[in-house]
C-alpha cells in the first residue's frame, strides 16, 4: 500500500513537471509572442503619417480577428527617418538589430528608400515599400534577384507612371486642349529625374507635345517667383510639374502668384483633402498624377470602409484623408500576411518571397476590377514597355485597362474645393480644366 502511494505520487510528480515544462517550454512561449513590424519613414510628413495610419488599421483587423500566425498579436516598432538619407539608415538599422522585426513596411520617399537598400540586402528583412516608386530599384530586384528578393514596391514605378502621363498628354492635353509645347518644372530627386527621363524619351514622338526648357530646382526652394517667371517666358501652352518632396511650396506659389500658364504633372501636395486649405482654398484648376486611390476617385466598398476607419480614428489630425500609400499601407499588410500564413511565417526568406510573388488581391467595384494588389513575377515582360518589373505592383499601362488597376490616375481640384478623377476614361468622373485666372 505504500509502495503503491508513493509510486502514484511520483508519477503525478513527474506529469506535473513535464506539464509544466511543456507550458513554460521556448517554443509555447515563442507562440505567444508578438510578431514585429517595423515602420520606416517620416514621422511628421503627410505622406509619412499615411503610412503608419494604414497599417495601424490592418494590423488592428488582424489582431481583432484573432491574430496571424497561430494567433500570435501584430506589433508596430516605427523609426523616423525624417524624410533624410542618414537617417534612414540609422532606422533600418534599428529595426534590424534593436527591435529585431518581422517584417518592414516603408513610408520613405525614395532617395531615403535608397540609402537603406544595401542594409535591407546585408539583414535579409521582408520589406514593403508603399511610397517609393523609383523604377532603378525595381531594376535592383531584376538585375540582382538573390540579392534584393525580399523587396516589393505596392505602388506603381515611375516609369508607369510617365507612360499614364504620356496617354494623359495626348489624350487630353494634345487632342483635347490642343497644346503642343510644355517647360518642365523637375525637384532634383531621383523620383523627379526618374520621371523625366520617361518623360523627355516619350512625350514627343508619342503625345506630339515638344519640351522647350527643362527647369531642375533643389527641394529646399522656398521662393518659386524667379522659376515661374523662367518658365513663362518660354510662352509654353502648360507648365508640367514634378514635385513629391515639399510640394506645397510650389503648389501654393503657383495660385498666390497666379501664374499665367496652366500647370499639371506630378504635384504630391495635391494628392490629400488638406491642399485645399493649403492653398488659402484658391487651389481650384490644380491637376496632378496620382496613385489610386486618391481623393476624387470612386471607391468599391472595402476600400470606402478603410476610409471611414480612418477618419472616425484620426478625425481632423492631417492628413484628413489617407494618400495613397496609406491604402498602399492598408492593403500591403494583407499581402505580407496573407504571404505569411502560407509561407509559415516571415522566414525561411524563400518561402515567403514565393508567396508574396503569388499574392494577388483583386477588388472589384459594381462587378468590374477596380484594384488589384498583386506583384509582377521574375521573368514576366510587360508588353507596352518590354520590360521586367519584378516585384513591383501589377500596374495595367494598356488600353483598355481590364487587367486591375491603371498605374496612375489624373485628379483635378475645381475652384469650389471639389475633386474628380479626370483620366482614364474608365475611372473618370469629372472633365479636365484650368484655373478662372487664365484666359
Amino acid at each position: 500500500m505504500g509502495t503503491s502511494r508513493m509510486t502514484f505520487f511520483s508519477i503525478m510528480a513527474t506529469a506535473a513537471v513535464f506539464v509544466a515544462g511543456v507550458l513554460c517550454s521556448p517554443v509555447t512561449m515563442a507562440a505567444k509572442d508578438p510578431v514585429l513590424v517595423g515602420y520606416i519613414g517620416s514621422f511628421d510628413s503627410d505622406s509619412g503619417k499615411s503610412t503608419i495610419r494604414g497599417a495601424e488599421i490592418a494590423i488592428e483587423e488582424l489582431n481583432a480577428a484573432g491574430g496571424v500566425l497561430g494567433g500570435r498579436q501584430i506589433k508596430l516598432v516605427k523609426a523616423d527617418t525624417r524624410e533624410d538619407v542618414t537617417e534612414g539608415i540609422k532606422a533600418y538599422e534599428y529595426l534590424a538589430e534593436t527591435a529585431k522585426v518581422d517584417f518592414i513596411i516603408s513610408g520613405s520617399i525614395d532617395d531615403v528608400s535608397l540609402s537603406w537598400l544595401p542594409r535591407m540586402a546585408e539583414y535579409r528583412i521582408p520589406t514593403l515599400d508603399t511610397w517609393t516608386s523609383y523604377v532603378g530599384i525595381i531594376d535592383m530586384v531584376v538585375n540582382e534577384y538573390d540579392k534584393y528578393k525580399m523587396y516589393f514596391m505596392n505602388v506603381a514605378c515611375d516609369y508607369a507612371l510617365a507612360t499614364l502621363y504620356v496617354d494623359f498628354g495626348k489624350d487630353i492635353l494634345a487632342d483635347k486642349m490642343g497644346w503642343k509645347t510644355t517647360v518642365v518644372l523637375q525637384e532634383d530627386t531621383a523620383f523627379g529625374g526618374g520621371v523625366f527621363e520617361l518623360v523627355d524619351q516619350m512625350l514627343a514622338p508619342e503625345a506630339g507635345i515638344e519640351i522647350i526648357d527643362h527647369i531642375v530646382y533643389d527641394t529646399n526652394t522656398v521662393d518659386f517667383s524667379p522659376i515661374f517667371s523662367k518658365a513663362v517666358e518660354s510662352k509654353p501652352d502648360f507648365i508640367y510639374l514634378i514635385s513629391s518632396v515639399r510640394s506645397q511650396v510650389p503648389s501654393s506659389q503657383y495660385v498666390k502668384l497666379q501664374v499665367p500658364a496652366p500647370m499639371t504633372g506630378i504635384n504630391v501636395a495635391a494628392f490629400g483633402k488638406d491642399f485645399w486649405d493649403d492653398t488659402g482654398q484658391m487651389g481650384g484648376g490644380t491637376s496632378t498624377l496620382s496613385p489610386i486611390p486618391s481623393v476624387g476617385f470612386d471607391m468599391d466598398d472595402r476600400t470606402k470602409a478603410f476610409v471611414e476607419k480612418y477618419e472616425a480614428k484620426y478625425g481632423s489630425s492631417r492628413p484628413i484623408f489617407p494618400h495613397f500609400n496609406g491604402f498602399n499601407a492598408y492593403y500591403g499588410m494583407y499581402n505580407a500576411f496573407n504571404a505569411a500564413e502560407r509561407a509559415g511565417g516571415f522566414a525561411p526568406l524563400d518561402a515567403w518571397v514565393t508567396e508574396m510573388e503569388n499574392e494577388d488581391l483583386k477588388i472589384y467595384k459594381d462587378g468590374k476590377l477596380w484594384l488589384r494588389y498583386g506583384f509582377w513575377k521574375p521573368g514576366e515582360i510587360e508588353p507596352r514597355t518590354n520590360r521586367e518589373y519584378t516585384h513591383n505592383i501589377k500596374f495595367d499601362i494598356t488600353q483598355p485597362l481590364d487587367d486591375g488597376a491603371p498605374s496612375m490616375v489624373v485628379i483635378q481640384w475645381y475652384e469650389d474645393g471639389s475633386t474628380a478623377v479626370v483620366y482614364p476614361e474608365k475611372y473618370a468622373n469629372g472633365e479636365f480644366s484650368v484655373p478662372s485666372w487664365i484666359k
